[in-house]
């Protein structure tokens, strides 16, 4: 396989994390804010999808050339391999696809040539016992050479059963959900000052836009049996740690891990850690319900013993 050699723009973006905001605050020259839309916003998302439902991996590694500095962020960990994304996407026609639908929850422009797309992908897929409905939440990266458009970086999460998860849905994912990664430290801040002045504590939530299961718990967090919970003892603030790159003096000061999203923490008027999820408990939108929600806010609410 040829190795493409990426361009000046494009390396110029090697700081920014894909899914940690659409761009980078510095970079920002043009931004397309997009409802929950099909993948017809951008063509090239449309013969990416064409190619996975047919189970083309030919198809998908012409989409995923060999450029310095390209990398997929997977559950496994960050990997450089070109051949990962083409491999797993492809492999669904064989597991039994039915339907892909991904759907651009955000789009944005850092410069010309470049476009970022925040997605979740629901797919179907046949089963022994009928049709299974699933969720991947991600980003892509794309960069346009030579008059075409290939995936220079990329994230995704496990597939996840929507028939699985406990928690309410969000009708339509807040794509502005975890501002810039720069913020975080002002964000936190805030919320601190905050705290001091009606004593409260300051709920800490570490997540990403592109992490499906960081929107599902908002949703929770928001649902009339939580909300009033919430909203009598924490000030909430959302660190953005992107591919699990940004924010991590926040995350180690938290004892959080950047790469189990989301990971809660809860501090003190003063600062100080009153406790932390170390082990990404809530990282995965099947595996807890209401009751673990509320049982943890309850727990470790001002005054709680």
């Amino acid at each position: 396989m040829t190795r493409m050699r990426a361009n000046g723009a494009i390396l110029g973006l090697l700081a920014c994390a894909i899914a940690a905001a659409p761009v980078c605050a510095q970079q920002k020259t043009a931004s397309k804010q997009a409802k929950t839309v099909a993948a017809s916003a951008f063509e090239p998302l449309d013969r990416w999808k064409l190619a996975v439902m047919a189970g083309d991996r030919n198809a998908l590694a012409a989409l995923y050339p060999a450029i310095d500095g390209a990398f997929v962020q997977t559950p496994m960990g960050r990997i450089t391999d070109p051949n990962e994304e083409p491999e797993f996407w492809a492999g669904l026609h064989a597991r039994g696809l039915v339907s892909i639908n991904p759907k651009i929850l955000q789009m944005s422009t850092p410069q010309a040539g470049v476009e970022v797309l925040t997605l979740r992908i629901e797919i179907v897929m046949r089963e022994a016992t009928g049709q299974e409905n699933l969720l991947v939440s991600g980003a892509q990266m794309w960069v346009e050479q030579g008059g075409g458009w290939f995936i220079y970086r990329s994230k995704r999460t496990d597939l996840l059963p929507r028939a699985a998860i406990r928690l309410p849905e969000p009708a339509r994912p807040n794509p502005q959900l975890y501002p810039e990664p720069s913020e975080g430290p002002r964000d936190l801040d805030a919320a601190l000052a905050a705290a001091r002045a009606d004593h409260k504590r300051v709920l800490v939530v570490f997540g990403a836009n592109w992490c499906y299961d960081c929107h599902v718990l908002d949703a929770a967090f928001h649902s009339k049996a939580v909300q009033p919970l919430v909203t009598a003892n924490y000030h909430v603030v959302h660190i953005n740690v992107g591919d699990g790159s940004e924010n991590n003096d926040l995350a180690r000061r938290c004892e959080v891990q950047p790469d189990r999203l989301p990971s809660l923490a809860v501090l003190d008027v003063d600062g100080r850690l009153v406790t932390s999820q170390k082990n990404g408990e809530f990282d995965n939108a099947v595996k807890i319900g209401m009751g673990d929600v509320t049982g943890f806010l309850e727990r470790w609410k001002p005054g709680a013993k």
